[in-house]
C-alpha cells in the first residue's frame, strides 16, 4: 500500500469517527495535513489542513464532504448501514495500530453497534465475555487474542479510490 492509499484510508476513517464523535474535528484537520503530507493534493484538502483548531470546530463539518469527494472517497452517513461498517473497519485498525486496547475496541464496538451489525457481532460478544471473565475458564489475554483476530476482519476490508483506475492502460 502505498503512502497516499494509507493517507487517504486514515482521512476516511478520521471522518468516519468525526461523524460519531469519536474523534474531534481538529482530528480530521491533523489527518488532511498528514495527507497533504503524503501526496495528496485538492484545493478543499488545503484549505481543511489549513483550519486552526478553533475553526476546526466549525468548519470541518462544510468542507470534509467536499475533500473527500475531490478524493474520490465518500462521506458516508453514520446512521447506516455502510456507515456503521466504515466506523468499525476505522476502530478496529485503530486498535490493529496500537492506539486502542483490544478491550476498548470490544467495548466501542458494543457501545456503537451492540449486537446489531453482522460485521461486529462478534466483537460484541466479546465484550460481553470480558464482563464474565471471573465467571469463565477462559483468561484475559485468551478474550484479548480472540478481539485481536476478530478485528483483522473488518479492518482487511480497505476501501481506497483505484489510482490505477485513472491512468491509461
Amino acid at each position: 500500500m502505498t503512502s497516499t492509499e494509507s493517507a487517504a484510508i486514515a482521512l476516511q476513517d478520521h471522518a468516519a469517527l468525526w461523524s460519531v464523535g469519536v474523534v474531534r474535528a481538529s482530528d480530521v484537520v491533523n489527518a488532511a495535513c498528514d495527507a497533504l503530507v503524503a501526496g495528496l493534493d485538492t484545493t478543499g484538502l488545503r484549505i481543511l489542513a489549513a483550519c486552526t483548531r478553533p475553526e476546526a470546530d466549525y468548519d470541518v463539518h462544510d468542507l470534509l464532504p467536499t475533500v473527500l469527494d475531490e478524493l474520490g472517497l465518500t462521506l458516508y452517513q453514520a446512521d447506516s448501514e455502510a456507515g456503521q461498517e466504515v466506523v468499525a473497519r476505522a476502530l478496529a485498525r485503530r486498535m490493529l495500530a496500537g492506539e486502542l486496547t483490544p478491550r476498548e475496541l470490544a467495548f466501542q464496538i458494543h457501545q456503537q453497534h451492540g449486537h446489531g451489525l453482522p460485521l461486529t457481532e462478534r466483537l460484541a460478544e466479546l465484550d460481553d465475555e470480558y464482563d464474565t471473565l471471573e465467571y469463565s475458564d477462559r483468561t484475559l489475554g485468551q478474550v484479548d487474542a480472540d478481539v485481536t483476530t476478530e478485528a483483522r476482519r473488518p479492518a482487511g476490508h480497505l476501501t481506497v479510490p483505484d489510482e490505477s483506475a485513472d491512468s491509461p492502460s
